[in-house]
């Protein structure tokens, strides 16, 4: 289908373009930024007058719930809630069940998800069988069926052995290791370690469980040489240390979520569930830290962390509820939140939801695919259009998802999604 956008803000982190503009997609891709072809005869128009157009968004986590966990969540609810977002491609964890450690796996979750024709749906594939941390699995099969790294998602790897291989075995083949950075026995609490949590009596999860980890990651790849993305850094010493770690010549990325960008333990509240995270909310001073590196590049990206939950899960007491919240239609908004209340430049914000994601997966996009993230002529037309203007109160019962909790219910956040483009496609259309 030809498209023509029409006067819209036309902003491209990965080339520094930012001026009103028109941009035309044809048979998929953009043939035109700013210059319409003279011929081009577009079946459909959009007045984007006011609007940013956006590259679609590149979310590095978000947990689909499917196969496996249906009750709290669907490919068709979780799909549909990522373009109403603006989220145009999402990696999706191993965690299923079954996990995905078997190439057949993985080509009908890619399967089923192509036939939705919303998102594009890039997983991980398990770094061990079963998430079990003994044995390897096969990673050349899995990634000719699709996969673009591989992780243990939340299941904290114990063998130091096993990561050591494992990262040889992906270095020799340039594959990434997706790792959230957790030593299993100090991080088996449900809060922050510090004065509230003892005050409320919940068990803690010190910042030396994350320090431990990253510490060991490090030095195995200083002998292994292989490349490393950290999921969901939550403290100050944690960002300290990548930046260290980045300085000294390694091969890593890293991401942070949403919930760690804007929250700190004191949103726990009255034992709210829906604070409920992993890795928990933090003090004001690591927020500030994740603020920082976020600015400076030391974190990569910005994820929305979904991890849809259903009710019975979420309305337990604070220790015994499901760790998660719902994120996609949250992404975007809360990056120009944190544009607006930081003071951060608007294309930095954009950034870290668009291109830099997409650096992260490299070449694991392919080549048909490598302008993920970008605007750019002969490039995907995975196109996102928001109303900077036309704030939203967040309210549960409205959302996409199927899952329905998120920390930020009540919260009036800035920018509406009003269209998403995807392969050249309306996937969402506000009414």
């Amino acid at each position: 289908m030809k498209i023509l956008i029409q006067n819209g803000r036309v902003i491209d982190p990965a080339s520094g373009l930012d001026r009103t503009c028109d941009l035309a997609v044809a048979a998929g891709r953009i043939i035109g930024v700013g210059k319409v072809p003279a011929d081009f005869a577009p079946q459909r128009t959009i007045d984007a007058s006011g609007c940013l157009v956006l590259p679609g968004l590149v979310d590095l986590a978000a947990r689909l719930r499917e196969p496996g966990h249906e009750h709290e969540g669907m490919l068709e609810s979780e799909m549909a809630a990522a373009v109403a977002g603006g989220v145009t491609s999402l990696v999706c964890p191993p965690d299923t069940d079954p996990v995905l450690d078997e190439p057949g796996l993985v080509e009908m979750l890619k399967f089923r998800a192509e036939k939705l024709h919303q998102a594009r749906l890039f997983p991980l594939g398990a770094l061990t069988r079963g998430l079990a941390g003994e044995v390897l699995t096969e990673m050349a099969e899995l990634t000719e069926s699709g996969c673009v790294g591989f992780g243990q998602a939340e299941v904290p790897l114990v063998s130091t052995q096993v990561l050591q291989r494992s990262l040889q075995y992906a270095a020799t083949f340039g594959y990434t290791v997706w790792l959230r950075p957790q030593e299993l026995y100090l991080g088996k609490g449900v809060a922050a370690s510090g004065a509230l949590a003892t005050r409320l009596g919940l068990s803690g999860i010190p910042v030396a469980a994350e320090t431990i980890a990253l510490h060991t990651i490090f030095e195995l790849l200083k002998t292994t040489g292989g490349r490393v993305h950290l999921c969901r850094i939550s403290s100050a010493a944690g960002v300290e240390l990548v930046r260290r770690a980045k300085l000294d010549g390694l091969q890593v990325t890293c991401d942070i979520s949403i919930n760690s960008l804007h929250l700190t333990e004191n949103d726990i509240g009255f034992f709210d569930s829906r604070a409920r995270l992993s890795p928990p909310l933090r003090q004001q001073r690591d927020r500030d830290a994740l603020s920082a590196a976020l600015l400076d590049g030391t974190v990569d990206a910005l994820v929305s962390d979904h991890n849809p939950v259903d009710e019975d899960a979420k309305t337990l007491p604070f220790a015994q509820a499901e760790p998660g919240a719902t994120g996609l239609e949250l992404l975007l908004s809360l990056a120009l939140k944190w544009s607006r209340d930081s003071a951060v430049p608007l294309a930095r914000a954009l950034a870290i939801v668009t291109h830099e994601p997409a650096r992260v997966l490299g070449g694991a996009l392919g080549t048909l695919q490598a302008s993920i993230g970008q605007l750019v002529e002969g490039g995907v037309g995975d196109i996102c259009i928001v109303d900077p203007q036309d704030a939203w109160t967040v309210q549960a019962n409205a959302l996409r998802s199927q899952g329905k909790h998120t920390p930020f219910s009540g919260y009036e956040v800035p920018g509406r999604v009003r269209c998403t483009l995807v392969g050249g496609q309306v996937a969402f259309e506000r009414t």
